[in-house]
């Protein structure tokens, strides 16, 4: 992503000060391009009622639509992406997974929204191309505030771009560590910054360690105990797959080309009921006219 202006520049142990004594807690919602084009719906921005989440009741109290805080702006002015290959991957991602969870009021998707995680102090501050917050409402939100939010995420997916893929593994992977984020993936869709392009880490003993891959398919596949995924890149391309069965996970794109396909679907449909309603009119039209033509011969005949 694009430099920001609030770099986390924030060591461990800085970080750790900051959190501690405070529930660590998570809210997403940043830059209005990424929602806006996403065109996600509102799903019950008031949701209240204990859920389970990992075996743990985790209680949803309700919340109203957020504002904008002057204090924790919601954007830095900067774009969403630098390149169409990071553009696409981030929208790929976090369509994906909104569509997968799209049910789960406990489970919020996010992209490119700021994350606060110090009280106070504005400048500490992260913002992840891609999270999932597993027992968070599924609302819609202007920032991820830790202390004002169930937990901290428990997935994050960092997009590589010139910019930032140095602060990708440095800064930013100390951050979400502090953070507790349990598992954080590095993709680069231009194989140009990671090798591998696609790599995942989990976090054990506060530190991250690489996940195994393996090969499924011919591709080399790497697995999400987080979200019960596979993840592996096809044809340069990141994709989520069920673990279970092997199904992909439809991208924003193919979402989007499937909803175009079902209105242009709809569309022809309702112009030829239109066209059927046209001629059936007309048929009607005539039948009344010839009727009218022979009563009036009856009439002149008698």
């Amino acid at each position: 992503m694009p430099r920001r202006k609030c770099r986390p520049h924030a060591r461990r142990g800085e970080i750790s000060r900051g959190l501690r004594n405070r529930p660590i807690r998570v809210l997403p919602a940043r830059l209005q391009n990424l929602r806006e084009v996403l065109d996600e719906p509102v799903s019950n921005p008031c949701y209240v009622g204990p859920q389970r989440v990992g075996g743990q009741n985790v209680s949803m109290k309700p919340r109203p639509l957020s504002m904008e805080d002057p204090l924790y702006p919601s954007s830095d002015g900067k774009p969403l992406a630098e390149n169409d290959w990071q553009l696409w991957a981030i929208l790929d991602a976090v369509g994906a997974l909104r569509g997968h969870f799209g049910d789960r009021e406990d489970i919020y998707v996010s992209g490119d929204l700021l994350i606060y995680y110090e009280e106070g102090n504005p400048r500490k501050c992260v913002a992840p191309d891609v999270f999932v917050v597993l027992g968070a409402p599924a609302h819609r939100r202007m920032v991820y505030k830790l202390w004002e939010e169930p937990k901290a995420p428990d997935f994050v997916l960092e997009v590589a771009s010139r910019n930032t893929w140095k602060e990708d593994l440095g800064p930013k992977r100390a951050v979400y560590a502090a953070m507790g984020v349990r598992e954080y993936w590095l993709f680069d869709p231009k194989d140009e910054y990671f090798d591998p392009p696609l790599q995942g880490l989990a976090l054990a003993d506060g530190v991250y360690r690489p996940l195994p891959a393996r090969v499924y398919g011919g591709l080399r596949t790497l697995s999400s105990a987080v979200l019960g995924l596979d993840l592996r890149l096809e044809g340069g391309a990141l994709r989520f797959r069920e673990a279970s069965s092997g199904a992909p996970l439809p991208t924003y794109g193919e979402q989007q080309a499937d909803l175009r396909g079902e209105r242009d679907a709809r569309r022809a449909s309702e112009s030829a009921l239109e066209q059927e309603t046209a001629t059936r009119r007309a048929a009607e039209a005539r039948v009344a006219e010839l009727e009218a033509r022979l009563a009036a011969e009856t009439g002149r005949a008698s």
